[in-house]
């Protein structure tokens, strides 16, 4: 994760460590959820941990907790989402590598399906699995994770967090949009000079004052204009843009072939029109 993705992450994790239950029974639910042996290096967990009754363990970054009785199928919502806070918090991580959200809890491999199972029956269903011997329910759903911090406590980090979604994906979008007009940009500039090129030729021959008055004018106009659009030519000569594409393909293949179809040398824009930059035929790309 870059560095202001991890300071949102620890950001959002201080939230929820500095949520104060209100409820005595979701005070319990939460030192149920952070387990007797709690382990943590965060602060604010520990003064979470210091401010539920707990205190420092035998070992660095240890606590001890009292142990609570906490009967999940009967316990109210709020009491569930007390518990869920307090089990994100001990065994919970957020990760947003590469603009993806990814939220997982490592427990022991036994509690693993029926943590899952909890989540699915408060209408967040997760996967689990076994990984290195311990048990790994995950989300990778930005919609569920969202969900899930939401409804136990996070608010003003989940709105950054999701505002930074909604730019993340404005971005891309933007992205594909000027790829797609620099793309259509090179192929309308490379039009533009094949037919440039055909109409040199054309004059060069004296076979372009021999073409109806629709192609003289189409290719007037495509030379008073190298970069208008074939829309454009079409409005200005009041013709239609077919009739404008029609009239420039006429050049192109005339600059190619004599009226009876037989191929001539000479013109300097031969390969250029004719074929791709490894030799294969190429139809000539019409402006946008």
């Amino acid at each position: 994760m870059s560095a202001s993705d991890r300071d949102l992450v620890a950001a959002l994790r201080a939230e929820l460590a500095a949520v104060d239950p209100s409820r005595s029974c979701d005070r319990i639910a939460e030192i149920a959820g952070l387990g007797p042996r709690p382990v943590t290096r965060e602060a604010t967990v520990a003064r979470l941990i210091v401010r539920l009754g707990g205190h420092a363990g035998p070992t660095r970054r240890s606590f001890v907790l009292p142990e609570v009785d906490f009967d999940w199928p009967s316990a109210a919502d709020h009491c569930r989402f007390a518990w869920l806070r307090g089990r994100f918090l001990a065994r919970g991580s957020l990760s947003l590598a590469a603009g993806r959200a990814h939220l997982e809890f490592v427990v022991p491999p036994d509690e693993a399906p029926e943590l899952a199972a909890r989540l699915g029956q408060v209408g967040l269903p997760a996967s689990w699995r076994v990984r290195r011997g311990l048990g790994v329910v995950t989300w990778k759903s930005a919609e569920s994770i969202a969900s899930f911090l939401g409804r136990i406590g996070a608010s003003g980090s989940l709105l950054e967090l999701e505002a930074r979604s909604v730019a993340r994906s404005l971005r891309g979008e933007l992205n594909r949009v000027l790829n797609a007009e620099s793309a259509n940009l090179q192929r309308s500039v490379a039009a533009s000079g094949r037919q440039l090129a055909a109409i040199d030729a054309l004059e060069q021959d004296g076979r372009l004052a021999k073409q109806p008055r629709t192609v003289r004018a189409v290719a007037h106009a495509r030379r008073e204009t190298p970069e208008a659009s074939l829309s454009e030519i079409a409005a200005r000569l009041d013709l239609h843009r077919s009739a404008v594409q029609r009239a420039l393909d006429r050049l192109e293949r005339l600059a190619l072939h004599d009226d009876e179809g037989v191929g001539r040398r000479g013109y300097a824009g031969r390969r250029a029109v004719a074929h791709g930059p490894k030799g294969r035929r190429e139809a000539p790309a019409p402006l946008a």
